[in-house]
């Protein structure tokens, strides 16, 4: 099995630490640096290039998305040719402006600090082969913006507005084929609020063991992979507002 090398840029120890400790049990994650602020977690990337890193944004010296854009600006100036760092910003901000000044920069995902374990490693894994993981708190901004761009297209932009419609065609008739129930899009509604499923059981007044019913049923339905596919599906097909 390829190991995934990450390296790992956040400035509170005992966060880094319990990374470090959580990733060295996974046998697919190889943590081949650490750093503890901005300046030196730059210097990390440039010279152990990992497949993967995972940024903080707040950082003593350079901020993390300063941090990853000087970074990407390195690579394509000095190893054009190289693979990519693929980078992924853990942070507890999940406004507006931190999320798309992220993605603005080059990150390539974004995670909360209050993800689970299993989700963290498979944002790593899915960041790593090139997908875009989206912490389902913030799929709303992200489609917002991505509306707005479309929204505001200039003519010569019509390739790129027909696929994105297509996309929203191809999630509505996912939904169409297998209609959510009431309960189900209560469920998804409060998914894509990022609430957990203990949170869901007690604002829906249902036990856990039923969450797991129906978001087991909800991504069946939609075709997703995880909670925040369906997030992200829920939101481009219309389901949720």
């Amino acid at each position: 099995m390829t190991q995934i090398r990450l390296a790992l840029i956040e400035d509170h120890d005992l966060t880094r630490v319990g990374l470090r400790a959580m990733f060295n049990l996974q046998g697919e994650v190889e943590v081949v640096g650490e750093a503890a602020n901005g300046p030196d977690g730059l210097t990390l990337l440039m010279e152990a290039q990992p497949d993967v890193a995972l940024v903080d944004i707040d950082m003593p010296g350079l901020n993390g998305i300063e941090l990853t854009r000087r970074f990407h600006q390195w690579r394509s100036e000095n190893h054009p040719e190289a693979a990519p760092t693929k980078v992924i910003i853990l942070t507890m901000q999940d406004d507006e402006a931190a999320v798309l000044a992220a993605f603005g920069a080059g990150a390539d995902s974004y995670c909360m600090k209050n993800v689970s374990t299993t989700h963290l490693l498979e944002a790593v894994r899915s960041t790593y082969h090139g997908n875009h993981w989206i912490d389902p708190s913030i799929a709303r901004i992200i489609l917002k913006h991505n509306n707005e761009m479309q929204a505001n297209q200039e003519a010569t932009d019509v390739e790129l507005g027909s696929r994105a419609i297509a996309v929203d065609e191809e999630y509505t008739s996912v939904i169409a084929a297998a209609p959510l129930t009431s309960r189900e899009l209560d469920v998804l509604k409060l998914i894509v609020d990022g609430c957990t499923n203990a949170e869901i059981a007690a604002r829906c007044y249902i036990t856990v063991g039923t969450v797991k019913t129906h978001v087991r049923n909800i991504l069946n339905k939609l075709c997703a992979e995880d909670r925040t596919q369906a997030a992200v599906r829920a939101l481009r097909g219309g389901l949720v507002s």
